[in-house]
């Protein structure tokens, strides 16, 4: 399994000189399984450049999980090119709600007056489903769960499971609300603890500083000591931090990647061969 991030921008797409090396393209992970089938985790600018790749290759099936409807996941929808030919069945996953379907609440976005083109009238019709929550479902050759996280409106966090590797994916999470150290609480009173706990890997929110997340609790995201502690207590092995605030540099990140290695090691960080790093547009990660 290969996970390859073509977009890790959180909020707001943020493209410009001060944003080169980590990316401006809003949330999208692609990940290929052994046997050649493309699950894509979220649909925000990212998706863009992947639909192309997507349509050159014209793989069979294509299977999109969105965390959340929120319009920085889910507006590369309309420009994602498998969208617009039928070369791959689509299926598009996502939280239930008890007011609207799926489709109902993607038609929203795409239709007039927001989009030009009703979603309805788009040629590869995709199929919509509900992701199973709390429990494990076959998918592509692989497992997947999906659990309900902390933030605001319906949102769930991924797992994704082949032979013996683990990929998890939370990239709008706030495990707590309004507690500082997430040590202080049972574990079973964080979000999403059973969903990331013993991952290979975790792709985690890291939107804000300490001292922002200080004026910004529940908003539903991670101050820099929450998903580096929240690691930790999950004992991941490899934490990538992700969904990057559009106001934070490229050299603002490089001081956050610096606090949060300070944590990692200094605060009973992780285990032998543990691993923390930023995402940014273009890596590729073997699990």
């Amino acid at each position: 399994m290969k996970a390859k991030v073509w977009g890790c921008r959180g909020s707001l797409a943020a493209p410009g000189p001060d944003t080169v090396r980590y990316g401006g393209n809003t949330s999208c992970l692609e990940i290929s399984l052994d046997n050649g089938a493309v699950l894509v985790l979220d649909a925000g600018t990212g998706a863009r450049a992947l639909g192309l790749k997507l349509a050159e290759q014209q793989p069979k099936r294509i299977d999109v999980l969105l965390t959340h409807l929120h319009l920085d996941h889910l507006e590369g929808l309309g420009f994602f090119t498998p969208l617009w030919t039928t070369a791959s069945e689509l299926h598009i996953w996502g939280p239930a709600s008890p007011l609207k379907s799926l489709e109902d609440r993607i038609a929203t976005y795409l239709s007039p007056p927001l989009f030009p083109v009703h979603l309805s009238s788009i040629p590869s019709h995709p199929t919509f489903h509900d992701t199973p929550e709390d429990e494990e479902w076959e998918l592509a050759g692989a497992r997947l769960s999906a659990q309900r996280i902390s933030h605001p409106g319906p949102t769930v966090g991924y797992r994704v499971e082949e032979e013996d590797r683990s990929l998890v994916y939370m990239p709008d999470h706030e495990p707590a609300l309004g507690i500082g150290d997430l040590r202080s609480v049972s574990p079973e009173w964080l979000s999403g603890y059973s969903a990331a706990f013993g991952a290979d890997v975790l792709f985690h929110d890291s939107q804000y500083t300490e001292e922002e997340y200080n004026h910004k609790v529940g908003w539903g995201h991670s101050s820099t000591e929450h998903v580096v502690t929240f690691a930790q207590l999950t004992k991941i092995r490899r934490l990538f931090m992700t969904h990057h605030d559009p106001l934070h540099s490229d050299d603002e990140l490089d001081a956050i990647l610096k606090r949060a290695t300070e944590l990692w090691n200094g605060n009973g960080g992780g285990h032998d061969g543990s691993e923390i790093t930023l995402a940014f547009e273009g890596m590729e990660v073997e699990v």
